[in-house]
């Protein structure tokens, strides 16, 4: 999605869809350098939809990425921290990007489109640093890797009437297709990749489309989802349904001052894989200083009063002595009380732990931690 002729330079780029956005009546804010729909009516609205029935979502700030060639798999195994040469053609693996000492610069999908072809999925706010760190480790391998961030626009159908909605316009194999995998389609007349893959805890499908074929697929989405009570969605719905879903957020639950293995996702990094990767050695430390001694530990709080806690707020031992630090918080619609997601000290991490507080503006709020996620979806 380039930038039109007459935005201004400098101004936050705008998708292919930004015209039936502001049609739509949506409040847009600046976000990663992307003007994007943050809601279109009532965020709580539009959560519970997701959560009940179906949400509409654009996407198409996301960083794609594409790695192809004889030594592609071997690239993205030195590259990245997962095992991608063992992805098999038409799946998906949720994977990292490291830095040297271990330190975490994204979180990404990574799809196998063929034998000799993938695609990286960022976060906007990460795309061109990824894209950068993997066209710098791609130096000796037969392999070629190219910015395809203009080549796509993403739409997300998400909630429990989303395959519904998707079958009634295409022929693919729906039922057949796995978590965690794509395949190439029509929709809507529309040429996509379908993805299972999801950000709201529910099961849903990503859509990867030409931009020019965006507004297209959104109305026909939108016509075939109507009965079925799908509604347009932002940004602000899509972080409360992420949180409730224990999913980690660049910037907040994830950071280059973290490893893996300090978020509690260690299980990503494959040191069975063949050959070296950026941040073996880093990594290797990490994991053995988190089995030995654990560090903060990432838990859930339930707030027991109505008060919110927030990104950054200080999370006490009930006395004042800080344990450690929310990373998000938001009033959670589905289960009608704050929550928030937090890195604290391992002695005061395990579920039920007593006497937990969340320091909001001096205030000691009595929290409880539990176990993530707050909301795991019947299957």
């Amino acid at each position: 999605m380039s930038e039109s002729p007459s935005q201004p330079a400098g101004a936050p780029r705008r998708t292919a869809l930004d015209a039936l956005h502001r049609a739509l009546g949506a409040t847009m804010t600046d976000f990663a350098g992307w003007d994007m729909p943050l809601r279109y009516a009532s965020e709580r609205e539009e959560h519970q939809a997701v959560r009940t029935r179906a949400g509409l979502f654009d996407l198409s700030h996301m960083g794609e990425i594409a790695v192809t060639g004889p030594q592609a798999g071997e690239l993205l195994d030195f590259a990245l921290v997962g095992h991608l040469s063992a992805l098999a053609v038409g799946r998906a693996r949720y994977t990292m990007i490291c830095a040297a000492d271990g330190g975490i610069l994204d979180d990404l999908i990574v799809y196998r489109l063929g034998e000799q072809e993938f695609m990286i999925v960022a976060n906007a706010s990460n795309a061109q640093i990824v894209l950068d760190a993997v066209t710098e480790r791609a130096a000796g391998f037969d392999a070629a890797v190219r910015d395809d961030r203009d080549a796509y626009a993403l739409l997300a159908v998400q909630g429990p009437e989303s395959p519904g909605i998707l079958k009634s316009l295409t022929d693919a194999d729906l039922d057949g297709l796995k978590y965690y995998a794509g395949l190439p389609g029509t929709v809507a007349g529309v040429p996509a990749l379908i993805a299972r893959t999801g950000y709201t805890g529910e099961d849903g499908f990503e859509l990867f489309v030409a931009p020019a074929d965006a507004e297209a697929l959104w109305q026909a989405l939108t016509e075939a989802g109507r009965a079925a009570g799908l509604v347009p969605c932002g940004l602000s719905c899509r972080d409360t349904l992420r949180l409730e879903a224990g999913m980690p957020l660049y910037g907040h639950e994830l950071t280059t001052a973290l490893t893996p293995f300090d978020a509690g996702l260690g299980r990503v990094v494959k040191f069975d894989k063949p050959g070296d990767f950026v941040g073996r050695q880093a990594l290797t430390v990490a994991a053995e200083k988190a089995a030995a001694t654990p560090p903060r530990k990432l838990v859930g709080l339930v707030a027991q009063g109505r008060r919110v806690p927030r990104a950054g707020y200080p999370v006490t031992d009930g006395s004042g002595a800080v344990i450690g630090e929310v990373t998000s918080g938001a009033p959670s619609p589905t289960l009608g009380v704050p929550v928030a997601m937090a890195y604290v000290d391992a002695a005061h991490a395990a579920p039920g732990t007593a006497g937990v507080a969340v320091d909001i503006r001096g205030a000691q709020e009595p929290h409880e931690v539990v176990a993530l996620p707050f909301y795991k979806r019947e299957r």
